[in-house]
C-alpha cells in the first residue's frame, strides 16, 4: 500500500494504543513500546504526518542528531580511530557498559527527559542504528523504557512479509517486547 492510502489506518491504530497502553504490556510480553512500521523510502511522509498529529503530545528524538552529538563528544579524530579498533564490535563503541555517555545513553536520557515533561517519546530517524549494535530489542528491554508512565513510540523504517519484519526491508527484527502497527 502506498503511503496515502495507509496512514490513516496507521495513525488511527497508533493512536488507539498509545491510550491503552495496559494492552500494550499484555501484548507486547510486558513490554512498553510501540514499533510504528512503514516503508523506508516514505519515512518523511511519516514523520512529518506524525509531527502533525503529536506536535503537542509528544517528543520525537532524532536518532541521527544523537548519533552526531554522540560522536562530536569525542571529536572526529578520536571517534574514526576508536571506530577502526572496535568495528566488529561496534556495540562496544555505541552501547558500553563504561561510565562515559554514549550513543545508547543519550537515547535512554532523551527518552526520560521526555516521560518527566510529560509527552510520549517517539524515536524517528531510526535507521541511523544500523550497524551501532544496538538493536530495539536493546531499548525496550531498558528497565526506564520498561517502566515509562507513556509507551515509547520507534518510528521503525521497516517491511513485513508473513510474521516477519525486517528493520530497513532485509535484516530480520524483533518484535518481542513491543505492539506493532503495521
Amino acid at each position: 500500500m502506498s503511503y496515502i492510502t495507509d496512514y490513516q489506518r496507521k495513525f488511527t491504530d497508533l493512536g488507539f494504543h498509545i491510550k491503552n497502553q495496559d494492552q500494550i504490556r499484555r501484548q507486547a510480553n510486558g513490554g512498553n513500546s510501540i514499533l510504528f512500521s512503514y516503508p523506508p523510502h516514505e519515512e518523511h511522509l511519516y514523520i512529518e504526518r506524525a509531527k502533525e498529529v503529536y506536535r503537542d503530545t509528544a517528543v520525537f528524538i532524532d536518532i541521527s542528531t544523537l548519533l552526531v552529538q554522540a560522536i562530536d563528544a569525542d571529536g572526529w579524530e578520536s571517534f574514526s580511530s576508536y571506530y577502526q579498533e572496535f568495528k566488529n564490535t561496534p556495540y562496544l563503541i555505541f552501547r558500553s557498559d563504561d561510565p562515559e555517555p554514549d550513543l545508547f545513553d543519550l537515547i535512554i536520557n532523551e527518552i526520560k527527559t521526555a516521560c518527566n515533561d510529560h509527552k510520549i517519546p517517539i524515536l524517528i530517524r531510526t535507521g541511523c542504528l544500523y550497524g551501532t549494535g544496538i538493536e530495539n530489542l536493546n531499548i525496550m528491554e531498558h528497565k526506564a523504557v520498561m517502566s515509562l508512565p507513556h509507551p515509547l513510540v520507534i518510528f521503525y523504517p521497516s517491511k513485513i512479509e508473513d510474521d516477519n519484519i525486517y528493520f530497513l526491508n532485509f535484516k530480520p527484527a524483533s518484535k518481542y517486547r513491543c505492539t506493532l502497527v503495521q
